[in-house]
């Protein structure tokens, strides 16, 4: 019998992407959200609730515990009475563990539609999941699904994969350091030939629901606000966010430009009131370029953390080691929705090359001139597939014959029990 395309799953902070492996997109894009009966549950400072034993729904819950809904749905009925949004994984890790079981359930059986049991999934983790987390998720997988094998790969590696689907990257290295911004953090990664250089990572506090809520903070400021509905007002900022913002080269000139000729660079959003179908314009300007400068100017929004991304870029890679730096140097990739801004990858290179070259300037000087390195090459890669860049790298991986190989079955599962999922074998031949 022929195998049936693995199923990729991407469970994000903000958004779950879900589908097949071999497809260029994911089947599904939903908010990791899931509604249930009664509050929303807080969650324990002790750390994450995890279930004595997973696995076997129906035997530790009652049939009222099948009514609840996930993504979108969830959102919808967090107004009906009686049900409580829950946001099961929190800067990327997994927080509520019986909320995930049935989140995954769902996703499974309501939206791929598939039998779990037919076919191969390949998951996604955040850098330095503890192992602990990936023996949870098997022993969910193989005890309750029942699956065939399993892999879990490590969010950077898969973006890595995605990007050899730019024309700009000539041969298929799994080195480079990976710049992952979403909704809830943002990661610089280092990774070496497919291993995570883990003592390098750094997080970034700043990523998409900052610089929504900074967009807001703008235009509450400037009186926008004022004819829009408070219930909409998040809503609006993401749109304006989404829509009309770009990364500028330099933020005086800017500033500048949209003094002297307003009608020019000034844009106009649309607006309908969600109650009473009012329309309502709103003026969007300096928001359209302070927006993403907040990765290279963190003071303008914050005064908790004030590091621009192209020097924390920078340290990252000096901390890794040295044989390496070239090529990470040489292979910057951009991965999640928020990269995804106009120019981003321009203005990220040109700062990190000026604080590469300026290094390279003092150690000539330091020495007396007797030491000048050949040069540095910087690169950042930004590709079509930069979104759901980890989602698709996955569905790359999945789709070569290694991967059946590099995955864990369910007959090892059995033998040797959940502790074989902490380690995954890296696609050595994937180049």
């Amino acid at each position: 019998m022929s195998l049936l395309a693995p199923i990729i799953c991407d469970n994000g902070t903000g958004f779950s992407k879900v589908g097949f492996a071999g497809n260029s997109d994911p089947s599904f894009v939903f908010p990791t959200a899931i509604a249930t009966r009664g509050p929303a549950a807080q969650p324990s400072r002790s750390g994450p609730a995890v279930p004595p034993r997973p696995g076997h729904l129906a035997s530790k819950r009652g049939v009222e515990d099948l009514d609840f809904f996930i993504g979108d749905e969830a959102l919808a009925n967090a107004q009906t009475p009686g049900y409580g949004v829950n946001y099961p994984i929190r800067h990327g890790q997994i927080e509520n563990w019986d909320y995930m079981e049935r989140y995954w359930e769902q996703t499974i059986f309501k939206y791929l539609r598939a039998e779990p049991e037919d076919h191969y999934f390949l998951l996604t983790e955040p850098p330095l999941n503890p192992p602990e987390n990936r023996e949870q998720t098997a022993e969910i997988f193989f005890e309750s699904f029942n699956i065939k094998g399993l892999y879990i790969a490590v969010q950077a590696v898969l973006a890595l994969a995605a990007s050899w689907s730019s024309n700009r990257v000539t041969d298929r290295t799994l080195t480079g350091t990976v710049i992952d911004s979403g909704d809830g953090v943002t990661h610089v990664i280092p990774c070496a030939e497919g291993y995570v250089i883990g003592s390098a990572i750094k997080h970034i506090p700043i990523a998409g629901r900052d610089i929504t809520q900074f967009v807001l903070n703008l235009m509450r400021e400037r009186g926008e606000m004022a004819n829009v509905p408070p219930e909409d007002h998040l809503k609006v900022a993401g749109r304006v966010k989404e829509n009309f913002s770009y990364v500028c080269q330099d933020i005086v000139k800017e500033f500048r430009k949209y003094d002297a000729e307003p009608y020019k660079y000034f844009e106009r959003y649309d607006g309908e009131h969600t109650v009473t179908g009012r329309k309502y314009t709103l003026d969007v300007g300096y928001e359209r370029f302070l927006a993403p400068e907040i990765f290279f100017n963190p003071e303008i929004y914050s005064s908790d953390f004030l590091t621009p991304l192209p020097e924390i870029v920078d340290g990252v890679i000096q901390q890794s080691p040295i044989d390496v730096r070239r090529g990470l140097y040489k292979n910057i990739v951009l991965s999640g929705g928020s990269t995804m801004f106009q120019h981003f990858g321009q203005r990220l290179k040109r700062d990190l090359k000026q604080i590469v070259d300026r290094r390279l300037d003092a150690n000539a000087a330091a020495s007396g001139s007797q030491l000048r390195s050949s040069g540095v090459e910087v690169d950042v890669i930004s590709h079509k597939r930069q979104r759901y860049a980890v989602w698709f790298g996955g569905s790359l991986l999945a789709s070569l014959p290694e991967f059946y190989s590099s995955c864990h079955t369910k007959a090892q599962y059995d033998e040797v029990g959940p502790s074989i999922c902490r380690r995954y074998q890296i696609f050595g031949s994937a180049a």
